[in-house]
């Protein structure tokens, strides 16, 4: 299997990093993988905060993994593929840990997703952002919840709209996906120590009811995501995505 994900707690910071030597795109696998340390973390005692972040310095993540949507021949298993994103933004949501979110490149499809649904977002000035699922006949439609609580359903939709465009780094601090947008990775990376730091020495129990009451309304995702997840599972079979999935590959 391409990619991996690591884990290390140091001093109650739990730092969780993906990789995927195609900008970071996240396989079936790697999205599972990438939920059971976060739901590890988050039941882990000597883990009071959690850092989630990607290597490499251009994609903080290309959201699904075109090989293996391309793959992808039934209903059951195109199900199964986007329940796994399901999974990582539940997984963020259930732990009683808050999940800082570093976005040091592009975030596409999947990848706004991740960031939207960590609770705080730090991104650096060349962290464009992008919802591209319609451009290839499927919509951000497992990912959505997390996006539209986050940035608002008129941005939400403006996003997921325009498939076809960028958007910067600065749009996406005005419209709250990110709390904050730096020059360089080394500042971002410089704030989000300090506050990890600050949060690891905070009340656990404070932070954990916090959690629960910035989260509320949200006890039906269990269900949603993954009603969302076989709609994707579906469309991914059209003849007009696997065509449009070959151009983008093409195109790669």
């Amino acid at each position: 299997m391409q990619g991996s994900i690591t884990s290390n707690t140091v001093n109650g910071i739990t730092t969780i990093v993906f990789f995927h030597p195609q900008s970071n795109s996240l396989p079936g696998d790697l999205l599972r993988q990438l939920a059971e340390e976060i739901n590890k973390a988050g039941n882990d005692e000597s883990s009071k905060v959690i850092v989630l972040k990607s290597e490499g310095d251009k994609a903080f993540c290309a959201g699904a993994s075109f090989d293996e949507l391309i793959s992808i021949k039934d209903l059951e298993t195109g199900k199964k593929f986007f329940s796994g994103f399901a999974m990582v933004i539940n997984s963020i949501r259930t732990v009683p840990k808050f999940v800082i979110a570093r976005i040091q490149g592009k975030a596409v499809g999947g990848g706004v997703g991740i960031a939207c649904a960590a609770d705080y977002t730090l991104a650096v000035d060349t962290a464009l952002v992008k919802l591209s699922e319609l451009a290839v006949g499927i919509g951000p439609f497992v990912v959505g919840p997390a996006v539209e609580r986050k940035i608002g359903t008129s941005a939400f939709a403006s996003l997921s709209i325009n498939a076809f465009e960028w958007q910067t780094a600065q749009w996406a601090k005005e419209k709250g996906l990110y709390v904050d947008v730096y020059k360089t990775s080394e500042e971002m990376d410089e704030a989000i120590v300090v506050l990890a730091d600050k949060l690891s020495k905070s009340s656990p129990e404070a932070m954990k009811m916090l959690k629960k009451v910035l989260w509320k309304g949200t006890e039906s995702w269990d269900t949603l995501l993954l009603e969302r997840a076989e709609i994707s599972g579906e469309l991914v079979l059209s003849e007009f995505t696997i065509n449009a999935i070959n151009k983008f590959k093409t195109k790669a």
